[in-house]
């Protein structure tokens, strides 16, 4: 290959999305499933746009881009892609344009690029009533039912995501300060505290426990067959665990909502701010980087606009 097939390869779009990707791991140090996100959104981009020099990369092409998305279907569901699920193609774009222009990369400014309007977002709690009915559905009369009312407990206590109830360690959770350190989005490091309830859970969870795995909640099957995993990992709860151990139970409960662990942070928020806890501190608790992100919570925790609909309304 001469030079000047060297020089072309390097303006092509194929070669800079490889680039970006390694930026991210080695420069940014953003997670693997970060990384593997802005990988299938961008090979998607390439498949609709061609190898084309980054030169080419106009708004008329983001603009077939978007018309290729929105009649693009989902293989497993057979359902178009929802606008949400567009936008995250967009913002990887526009990742990708910003990492261009600060390695003075001449680019679509990435500015020009927007995302498309969303209804604004709503989110789904559980009321203290069905809170109750979801504690008091579990039988804690087995490891596995002592594991699991250990997992409904620290998830509404703390207000965890799903992802970082199931990296906990044994290690990790101090049950006598009733707090520990969790790294969540962006391995951005928060204190979370725990309930009187929830270390009560977690005495009596562990203390049902008779091996030396290191993980905080283990499957109380076999465990994974990954040879890639370690044995530690191979009986680490997943994700879809976790998820289906909660629906199981508000299934139980006779809660008629769809009920995952992220209710159970919603409703954590949601609390909190009912019983006058300030934003600032439940986006802290929270670990939301944008205070945006927590002010979904405040039209269904606004006690002043009751208050004024209490006084004056007849």
């Amino acid at each position: 290959m001469n030079n000047n097939q060297k020089k072309e390869d390097k303006n092509k779009l194929s070669y800079n999305i490889r680039k970006f990707l390694e930026y991210c791991e080695v420069t940014k140090n953003q997670s693997k499933k970060t990384i593997e996100n802005y990988q299938h959104y961008l090979h998607r981009f390439l498949k609709c746009a061609g190898d084309i020099k980054i030169s080419e990369i106009s708004q008329e092409l983001i603009h077939q881009y978007r018309l290729y998305l929105s009649r693009l279907k989902d293989p497993k569901t057979n359902d178009f892609l929802s606008i949400k699920t567009q936008n995250y193609h967009i913002i990887a774009v526009r990742a990708f344009l910003k990492y261009l222009v600060k390695n003075d990369i001449q680019c679509l400014p990435p500015e020009k690029v927007d995302l498309s309007k969303i209804p604004e977002r709503t989110v789904e709690f559980l009321t203290r009533e069905e809170l109750d009915r979801l504690f008091e559905s579990i039988k804690k009369d087995s490891k596995k039912g002592l594991r699991d009312n250990a997992i409904i407990q620290t998830l509404y206590s703390t207000g965890l995501r799903v992802s970082e109830l199931v990296n906990l360690n044994r290690d990790q959770v101090d049950l006598e300060r009733k707090e520990f350190m969790v790294r969540g989005k962006g391995k951005k490091p928060r204190i979370v505290f725990l309930s009187e309830n929830a270390v009560n859970a977690l005495t009596e969870y562990l203390k049902s426990r008779d091996d030396n795995f290191s993980p905080l909640f283990i499957s109380t099957k076999r465990g994974r067959s990954d040879d890639d995993l370690s044995i530690d990992d191979k009986k680490r709860l997943t994700p879809y665990s976790v998820q289906e151990i909660v629906r199981n139970y508000s299934k139980l409960a006779g809660i008629v909502k769809k009920v995952t662990p992220h209710t159970l942070r919603h409703s954590f928020a949601t609390e909190m701010l009912i019983n006058g806890a300030d934003i600032r501190s439940v986006q802290e608790l929270l670990g939301h980087a944008s205070i945006t992100t927590t002010q979904i919570y405040t039209h269904i925790t606004n006690k002043k606009l009751k208050e004024i609909h209490e006084r004056y309304h007849r």
